[in-house]
């Protein structure tokens, strides 16, 4: 029995730490921008392009952070009104956790208050750390999970599961999502 455990527990961490490199490959592909047109010359002879790389470095890194951390989270059980990962985690737990250890962002407890606290975005300019919002309660916004890039979202999805990385074009999370937003957060600090 101890063994078998002990088995479970090394196969649930080799998941997490092949998920989390996967990840990390595919933001160490990202391109740095170049000067393409007139604007970013001006920029970057000026020198602000430099800064404006170094700021989104910064703010990319925040996202790395949030979805490494997040990933930490994987195999914590569901708990309705759960904020931690020792006695588990709701939908908006599980996300506040992240946001509060990872950037110090304090975000609103229900998933309705955090959208209604952060910057509405487009489906298509979804970013890893970005919120995604969905109706599971015949409520507009009544679940939210993290964005983790490539379609994919982590969230703790309700009882009798726990906190894993799921597909948003499958249907029944299609069906549902209601909207993206993106949690502001000051990374202009050095």
């Amino acid at each position: 029995m101890v063994a078998r455990t002990l088995y479970m527990r090394y196969d649930q961490m080799m998941r997490k730490f092949a998920i989390v490199l996967a990840f990390m490959s595919m933001v160490a592909q990202a391109e740095p921008a170049k000067p393409v047109d007139d604007i970013e010359r001006f920029l970057s002879d000026r020198g602000l392009l430099e800064q404006t790389g170094q700021l989104r470095q910064r703010i990319s890194q925040s996202a790395s952070d949030l979805v490494v951390n997040a990933m930490g989270f994987l195999g914590v059980p569901y708990k309705r009104g759960g904020n931690t990962a020792e006695n588990g985690f709701d939908c908006s737990g599980f996300v506040r956790a992240v946001f509060e250890q990872t950037v110090g962002a304090v975000l609103p407890r229900r998933a309705r208050e955090q959208a209604e606290a952060t910057q509405k975005i487009d489906r298509q300019d979804l970013q890893p750390g970005d919120l995604v919002f969905f109706n599971t309660m015949r409520q507009r916004v009544s679940h939210v999970g993290i964005y983790i890039g490539e379609n994919k979202f982590i969230h703790s999805p309700k009882p009798g599961q726990q906190v894993q990385v799921e597909d948003m074009r499958q249907a029944y999370w299609d069906r549902r999502f209601t909207g993206a937003r993106r949690v502001k957060i000051n990374n202009t600090e050095n």
